[in-house]
């Protein structure tokens, strides 16, 4: 697996759980009727799995965060699984803003590497699995759950070849997850997004690639391509860029979209700096804003 398979697999995941390609690393959410109660960040890591808590502890004991001091007076309800953080808005409005922090993107990306990406990536070539579209079924099984248990369940992959049991994977982790408590069944389209590409007989997973809706180029994940220039959009642009810009605002709530308000603020702040004929916020703006 090359880094480009690599980044196509995690953006994959990244969709499916936040809607973004490079992920949601200040989503915040909570279902009802969901076990794992509240979740945040790239990958939605859960309250109740306990993996919130490391998570957030790594990140509050990490050096030059933006909002580790203001989380870390959390951590023993976040060690506790206190349920009442589902609703208590202040720590959802201090997790949204940590996403925007380079430290605490920094810090979730080596979190899921190590206890999510890595496993199963091991896991699967212990298979028997070489395959990138393989390697990524494990990968979105381990960030949702319930990996370990289903491949226990099936053939060796010696006995019906990669492609077979892939397959076989596929159909299988569907009906476990219709027959899950809610809101597990909804999520039957992951299964049906790999389906498809499996259908196309697209292994290597080569881009571009569109799934649930998202497409996915190579221009997007790599890591070396110049920002994007962030101006007024119809439909409004959005984004983790955008979220960091209106961190840098002072935005207390950044939603990661770019609208008028933030275009107003932007346009106030290159006012405030003497910067002129930059359209929305370009490298002059960025430079300013310490991005």
């Amino acid at each position: 697996m090359n880094v480009l398979q690599r980044a196509t697999i995690q953006a994959i995941v990244n969709v499916f759980e936040t809607g973004r390609v490079t992920g949601n690393y200040g989503a915040v959410t909570v279902i009802p009727g969901d076990l794992g109660h509240l979740s945040y960040g790239r990958s939605q890591v859960s309250l109740g799995s306990g993996n919130l808590n490391l998570m957030l502890a790594q990140y509050c004991t990490s050096e030059n965060t933006m909002f580790g001091s203001a989380l870390a007076p959390y951590l023993p309800r976040f060690a506790a699984k206190d349920t009442t953080l589902d609703t208590d808005q202040t720590v959802h409005d201090l997790l949204k803003s940590a996403g925007a922090d380079p430290v605490m993107r920094a810090v979730q990306d080596s979190y899921f590497d190590a206890h999510y990406f890595t496993p199963a990536i091991q896991s699967a070539q212990s298979l028997g699995l070489s395959t990138v579209l393989a390697q990524g079924l494990a990968y979105d099984g381990c960030i949702q759950g319930g990996w370990f248990s289903l491949i226990q369940k099936l053939p060796k992959v010696a006995e019906v070849g990669e492609a077979g049991w892939a397959q076989q994977y596929i159909e299988a982790r569907r009906t476990w997850l219709l027959a899950c408590k809610p809101p597990l069944p909804t999520t039957v389209y992951r299964m049906d997004s790999f389906q498809t590409v499996v259908d196309s007989g697209n292994w290597d997973m080569n881009l571009p690639l569109t799934i649930h809706g998202v497409t996915i180029t190579a221009e997007m994940l790599d890591p070396n391509a110049p920002p994007r220039q962030l101006t007024l959009t119809t439909p409004f642009t959005a984004g983790d860029d955008v979220a960091a810009v209106q961190t840098r605002l002072g935005i207390s709530n950044p939603d990661g979209v770019y609208g008028p308000h933030t275009d107003g603020l932007v346009k106030q702040f290159q006012a405030q700096n003497g910067i002129t004929g930059e359209n929305g916020v370009g490298p002059v703006t960025r430079q300013k804003l310490g991005l």
